[in-house]
């Protein structure tokens, strides 16, 4: 039965040992809820695990994984979303071993970086389940690596077998970064990290001192999605109600369902999502909702636009959603995710900022009518870590109001990246310079660029995708907004902007994709073209040296359904979006979509299409609450471009 109000979080120092806690706490008390809905229409089949039975489950698995490998080795999660996917992810922990979070085979445009990955984490076993084994054993194929299915351990193999006494500095699982702005790396996690983690999030949001419910749709593979639907659960006691995000995808009232059903409720997603539930939830679905007792939304994984929060709260609000639940956020994945969020119950923190301004580095305030002013969202403050702002070049503390990298500093930070020494030194081993005030010990580069406004820390872009161009700066996030606001011609959230090697310098190019209602040969391109062009040159002073439109899934994208300003750059120069089939697709380029481009998913496309933005990266990664994200991923996923396989969700802090 379960009680009203769970006990405090105990002073466990590892994932493993609190779920022992809670079983011997709370054993019939609900941990792990995965809502199923096979089919149109379908209201949900619930399968549950107590904390009794979620610990079987561990321990038989760990038990199975023990005997395949050594202490210390990697065990790479092959898993759909689901109860094997936390069973298993747990299981590597409490065995001693290293979990890798991943996806199952075939997720559209990302088979090389799946391979790439195992290449490079060498893992000995692999957890899947029977549904997709045979897709994994052709995977691996002769590699060694053994293949154990989680819904084929029996309970018994649980048997008398003590746990592992683990060490909290120990690592816990390798956080494979998504690849925004270079290749993926894996941040090295350790069991205390992703504890203090977890803390710092529930104390954010409220929930170390209230009773909550996690209902979450973002991929379990995702740094943002690893943490709050499992993690953080973990931590508190607390039940989590997951479900696949292709489900949310198909029926997004799914997900505004679930949280309506569970008292003091909190969800996460991109900015996209809230987008997509405001224009697709019709009023019929509506009817029903109930959003009254939802606690926190946290917005993460890709700019928080107040638009897109306005949007979602006037289509909801007679459901009973409170207007201060929204709480932008920021994270990576260097991090384990969590850095600086708005607190529940507090109004949305709103920023007019002087365009001219920003691109000199200077968060200058503006007014909201002002047609160069741009308009960001506040990611609040941290919680149990420090945040500084850092000239990064000279390694100085800037004061409140200026541009700079962000730095972190706090016991969620992760070791370094995995076999990469000199890239973790200088990531990971940062110092100010040596003023007699400079912040002491090591601290992350996150790469993401931001600014201190009345306490809050507002992101501003990504230092590596920053267009420059006569000396001033240009946030592609920015310059992208303006063009997809040019012509509806231009699909959202699918655009590019990137600078090239010119003749006389950097030349900007713009790459973007057409709506799917639309085919090329229907378009007036040289029309679209002019109008983006107009529109970029009045409202930023600068000229597009060319503008590609291309058929959708054509700009890459990252495995957490981010644009890849850096891959779509890489393929522009090597011709990938010039003629195909005669086409004329640009400013006199030509063509369709590269092959091998990442398919665009959405609703209504089959399972499986790359994922849209999520929550939770790698500097660059992360989920950013402002035009640029986090370091290296900040998710800027449309609607119906989230993983759309069970394989598939999200997650880098947005704010």
């Amino acid at each position: 039965m379960d009680r009203r109000h769970p006990p405090l979080s105990p002073a466990c120092r590892t994932l493993p040992q609190h779920v022992r806690h809670w079983a011997d706490t709370i054993p019939d008390r609900r941990a792990l809820t995965f809502v199923d809905f096979p089919a149109p229409g379908s209201r949900g089949v619930h399968r549950t695990l107590t904390w009794r039975r979620l610990d079987l489950r561990v321990r038989a698995l760990a038990a199975r994984l023990a005997a395949q490998a050594e202490p210390g080795a990697r065990v790479a999660l092959l898993c759909p979303q689901g109860t094997e996917y936390v069973t298993g992810f747990l299981a590597a922990l409490t065995a001693g071993l290293v979990a890798v979070p991943l996806y199952p085979p075939g997720l559209p445009g990302h088979g090389d970086r799946l391979s790439g990955v195992l290449a490079d984490a060498r893992p000995t076993a692999v957890v899947t389940t029977s549904r997709v084994a045979k897709e994994v054993r052709e995977l691996v194929g002769e590699s060694g690596m053994k293949v154990v299915c989680a819904d084929e351990v029996p309970d018994d193999e649980a048997g008398d077998r003590p746990p592992v006494d683990v060490d909290a500095e120990a690592l816990a699982y390798l956080q494979y970064t998504s690849g925004s702005t270079r290749a993926p790396a894996g941040v090295e996690i350790t069991h205390g990290n992703v504890v203090a983690n977890a803390r710092q999030a529930l104390a954010a949001y409220g929930a170390d001192t209230h009773p909550v419910t996690c209902v979450g749709w973002l991929p379990l593979y995702h740094d943002m999605g690893l943490v709050l639907s499992v993690a953080a659960p973990v931590v508190r006691g607390a039940l989590s109600v997951l479900m696949d995000p292709a489900a949310f995808l198909n029926e997004p009232v799914r997900w505004l369902r679930l949280l309506g059903a569970h008292p003091r409720a909190i969800g996460a997603a991109p900015n996209f999502a809230y987008d997509y539930c405001a224009g697709t939830v019709t009023d019929a679905q509506k009817a029903d909702l109930r959003l009254d007792g939802v606690t926190a939304l946290i917005n993460g994984s890709e700019p928080v636009r107040p638009g897109s929060v306005d949007r979602f709260q006037a289509a909801f609000a007679d459901r009973g959603l409170p207007a201060t639940a929204h709480c932008p956020s920021y994270g990576l994945a260097e991090a384990t995710v969590f850095v600086s969020a708005a607190r529940p119950g507090q109004p949305l923190g709103r920023f007019a900022l002087d365009r001219d301004a920003l691109a000199a580095g200077k968060a200058l305030p503006a007014r909201p009518d002002d047609p160069r002013a741009v308009l960001l969202a506040g990611c609040g403050t941290p919680a149990g870590q420090r945040v500084r702002i850092a000239d990064p070049v000279s390694r100085a503390v800037l004061p409140e109001g200026e541009v700079g990298e962000v730095w972190v500093q706090g016991p969620n930070v992760g070791r370094g990246y995995w076999n990469r020494r000199e890239e973790s030194e200088r990531v990971f081993g940062a110092a100010f310079a040596g003023e007699a005030d400079a912040p002491d010990g090591r601290w992350l580069r996150t790469g993401d660029l931001g600014a201190v406004l009345d306490g809050q820390l507002i992101v501003t872009g990504r230092l590596k995708d920053l267009v420059i161009v006569d000396g001033r700066n240009h946030y592609p996030q920015d310059v992208e907004a303006t063009a997809q606001d040019a012509h509806p011609a231009v699909r959202r959230d699918r655009l590019a902007v990137f600078a090239v090697p010119g003749g006389s310098g950097e030349r900007v190019v713009l790459v973007a994709e057409h709506v799917r209602a639309a085919s090329l040969a229907s378009l007036d391109v040289p029309a679209v073209v002019r109008a983006v062009r107009g529109a970029v040159s009045m409202r930023h002073g600068l000229r597009l040296a060319d503008v590609v439109l291309v058929p959708p899934g054509a700009v890459a994208r990252t495995s957490s359904g981010k644009v890849s300003r850096a891959l779509t750059r890489a393929r522009y120069l090597e011709g990938a979006y010039a003629r195909e089939g005669g086409a004329e697709v640009g400013s006199g380029s030509g063509g369709g979509a590269a092959p091998g481009c990442t398919a665009g998913g959405t609703p209504g496309d089959t399972p499986g299409d790359t994922p849209g933005g999520a929550p939770g990266d790698t500097p660059g990664d992360t989920p950013g609450g402002a035009p640029g994200g986090t370091p290296g991923d900040t998710r800027r996923g449309a609607p119906g471009d989230m993983p759309g396989s069970s394989a598939d969700s999200t997650s880098r802090a947005a704010g």
